[in-house]
């Protein structure tokens, strides 16, 4: 059985910013990634028009840098700013 990458399953620690979204660190990149859909679905966040769009609250606006929409893709990126 192959390894598993472990950058990927390394905790990371969070900002407060972040941590107001998906809950007290430290996590895993990919646990923070789950939490963080979790929280964009249950809040409804997500553009039905363009499922690949986030309409962001008043937290995740914090944590994309004061953006209001933002694309799937585009997230990974501004919440990698949020872990160290």
């Amino acid at each position: 059985m192959p390894k598993a990458n472990s950058a990927f399953m390394k905790p990371l620690n969070l900002s407060p910013e972040l941590e107001a979204v998906v809950g007290k660190g430290p996590l895993p990149r990919s646990e923070v990634v789950k939490k963080l859909w979790d929280y964009i679905k249950k809040n409804n966040l997500q553009d039905p028009s363009n499922k690949r769009n986030i309409n962001a609250d008043e937290k995740l606006k914090v944590v994309f840098g004061g953006k209001a929409v933002v694309n799937m893709f585009e997230m990974t990126k501004l919440v990698s700013k949020h872990l160290s």
